[in-house]
């Protein structure tokens, strides 16, 4: 596309690769280029952290505020009790309130570092859908919005066609979804003159009929702006690894652990993921992602430096990088790796290696760490693990144990105090 932005904001978003589409590139140009605009980006409330996938999202939030326009994070209290079937082949478990609000409570904690809550013309929000969905009247709800839904239409979207293609069961209950992810848009933009929504490229459908609706309610002109679905070079789903989500809350994973995901970087994305999740410029960007041979790990520990620090603190960045280069170059165990303690009573008898590894997360269960044995892929120290049946005591434990699975997950074992 050849269209050229205005305002700092599209700039951004096209300069950088956050754009996949948009429902009108120059209506909403001229809008940012206008006065301060307001957008927001929904997430619901199905886990304790936000993990890697939602970072491009929470980027562009962050971007948008830095360009002086005013986010809006909202949590999906009332949608998460009903389950976003989005490209889903099974329905969602569905989650209590004393759960969706504890996972609220430590989803808000990631939003904090990288968003600024404070008051001010274009501070951000964090608002709950369950505030006007809990109280919804369902008859007057059907009357006044549902008429507003084409069946039909809403059969044609990818996310549902897929699911009936597949012949997999869609409950009325999922299909409802769309219907109130539409009526948060029109809710926003009547309570907060919210004007933008914004959201991964799977979203466009839910995206266009909040437009939609609140067009027909409130003949309001509003927007709706996507991102790509990342995958890695190698084909893989952005956020996943070896051991699960790459969660963005250092309880559910250690900012070594974060430090290290981004550190294991393939070259071909090193300079696709400067541009994403760091604040580099782009210029500085392109010419780290072009380095070759060795010099590409350079560009890949400035790339997990600068997102570790953005997500858990400049200070964290440095330990876990000092880790490393004591892990890796040095040989040594390194303070700052995850961390297995275990009491005694547990070793009184011996703790069997392949218990130790899937405790250690390194392995996540018995099988696959007898086969990470078998393969010669399991570490103790500097030798190589043979046997699954070896048994750990307190003696072998006086001091701190470094596991290793492969070259690059490590972990360390020791008696508790």
């Amino acid at each position: 596309m050849t269209y050229h932005p205005k305002s700092d904001f599209m700039r951004v978003m096209m300069e950088r690769g956050y754009l996949a589409d948009c429902t009108d590139y120059q209506g909403l140009d001229e809008a940012l280029s206008a006065g301060m605009v307001t957008a927001y980006i929904g997430y619901d409330a199905t886990a304790k952290s936000l993990h890697v996938g939602h970072l491009l999202n929470v980027m562009m939030l962050r971007w948008f505020q830095k360009c002086g326009h005013k986010p809006i994070t909202l949590m999906g209290g009332g949608t998460t009790k009903v389950g976003d079937p989005s490209f889903r082949s099974d329905e969602r478990p569905l989650l209590g309130p004393d759960q969706i609000a504890e996972n609220i409570e430590g989803m808000k904690q990631v939003f904090a570092k990288y968003l600024t809550y404070e008051k001010g013309e274009n501070g951000a929000l964090m608002l709950d859908n369950a505030e006007w969905l809990d109280g919804l009247n369902y008859l007057e709800f059907l009357r006044d919005i549902g008429r507003h839904f084409s069946v039909n239409r809403m059969l044609s979207f990818e996310s549902v066609k897929s699911r009936l293609d597949r012949e997999q069961s869609l409950s009325f209950l999922e299909f409802n979804y769309m219907i109130l992810q539409a009526y948060d848009f029109l809710e926003l933009n009547r309570r907060y003159s919210c004007v933008l929504q914004m959201g991964g490229s799977d979203q466009w459908g839910n995206i266009v009929n909040g437009i939609d609706l609140t067009r027909r309610v409130l003949d309001a002109e509003i927007f709706g702006l996507t991102s790509p679905l990342l995958t890695t070079s190698d084909g893989r789903k952005m956020g996943k690894s070896a051991g699960g989500a790459v969660w963005l809350n250092s309880d559910m994973l250690s900012p070594y652990e974060f430090w290290q995901f981004w550190r294991n970087t393939t070259d071909a994305d090193v300079g696709r993921f400067l541009k994403l999740y760091t604040e580099l410029p782009v210029e500085e960007c392109e010419r780290l992602g072009a380095l070759g041979g060795a010099e590409i790990n350079e560009a890949k520990a400035v790339l997990a430096n600068e997102v570790t620090a953005l997500c858990h603190g400049r200070e964290a960045a440095e330990a876990a990088q000092a880790t490393a280069r004591e892990v890796f170059e040095k040989g040594g165990a390194g303070d700052d790796l995850p961390t297995v303690e275990l009491s005694r009573d547990e070793v009184a008898g011996g703790i069997s290696i392949v218990q130790v590894l899937v405790r250690s997360g390194l392995a996540k269960s018995g099988k696959e760490a007898k086969r990470l044995i078998s393969d010669n892929g399991a570490r103790m120290g500097d030798e190589a693990l043979t046997d699954p049946g070896l048994m750990l005591d307190a003696g072998a434990l006086q001091s701190p144990v470094k596991l290793s699975a492969g070259k690059k997950r490590h972990a360390l074992v020791k008696l508790a105090e």
